[in-house]
């Protein structure tokens, strides 16, 4: 919530092209206990004025010489773009209250003053404008909290495959079709077949010696997007040498709680006699 001393903290521009009404205001909000008030009778040098010190309140004439209260929300709009104008007209003719509306102004005060008016309505568009810079102050931290969150997902995902390689054979991904998207490791060099055979692509006819029977039951667990865990699957090689292999994988989903593929793991078993000993 917006506190009192926020309110009464807040920066506050007059805009008038007679002193008399300059000094009546300024006496004013400095007698309620605003700490920041600052004026000018000069209508051209309010576009500059603002974007230097962002006032949460301009205070506007429109009837002045030279360039009106109209012409003043214009060029403010346009140098200002798309942010919030927090502007409080002051005018004395009822036929302007819609146009200063429609044209950028936040709300009005009618001349001549009611004390009570003015208190009231700066009081109340002092709030709102508080409550407006307080939310876009929180959408930027939340923008900038969900970057850095990015950021170290990013970061952590690039770990986790740093690791996965360096615990394991090879690392893989596929996609809801089944296709190898990403493939981490010496795979097709280290088993001699194509990526896609090792988890039981049956048409590829130039692969040999792998036991059907755990293909087949691979094969199955991904078709029914089942997770496993060191699932072992075998194959003789052309020598006779028996190779042993320990598969872990599990189904992918997005946020929406859609198949995207799978990913997993795999590692050689290696017998512990083939295993020089380095003692000797």
């Amino acid at each position: 919530m917006i506190s009192e001393k926020d309110i009464l903290n807040a920066s506050i521009l007059i805009v008038d092209d007679k002193e008399t009404n300059v000094i009546l205001l300024e006496q004013l909000l400095r007698e309620i206990g605003y700490q920041q008030v600052s004026s000018t009778m000069d209508p051209t040098s309010v576009s500059a004025l603002h974007s230097a010190n962002h006032y949460d309140l301009i205070l506007l004439d429109l009837l002045m010489p030279g360039m009106d209260g109209f012409q003043v929300m214009e060029e403010l709009k346009i140098n200002m773009g798309k942010d919030y104008l927090p502007i409080l007209v002051l005018t004395a003719q009822s036929d302007h209250k819609l146009r200063a509306l429609t044209t950028g102004a936040k709300d009005f005060i009618a001349k001549p003053f009611d004390l009570l008016e003015v208190k009231t309505r700066i009081h109340n568009m002092l709030e709102v404008r508080l409550l407006y810079k307080k939310l876009g102050n929180y959408n930027q931290q939340l923008e900038q909290t969900v970057q850095e969150r990015t950021a170290d997902l990013r970061e952590s995902e690039a770990r986790y495959r740093s690791l996965i390689e360096l615990a394991s054979d090879w690392y893989w991904e596929q996609d809801e079709g089944g296709r190898f998207t990403r493939v981490y490791g010496p795979v097709a060099e280290m088993l001699g077949v194509r990526d896609d055979a090792l988890l039981g692509d049956s048409k590829d006819a130039g692969v040999t010696g792998w036991n059907e029977a755990e293909r087949k039951q691979l094969h199955e667990m991904i078709t029914q997007r089942q997770p496993f865990l060191d699932f072992t699957i075998s194959r003789v090689k052309a020598d006779g040498a028996m190779q042993k292999y320990l598969v872990s994988g599990e189904p992918m989903f997005n946020q929406s709680a859609r198949f995207i593929g799978y990913r997993g793991i795999g590692v050689e078993l290696i017998a512990k006699n083939n295993i020089p000993d380095v003692r000797a």
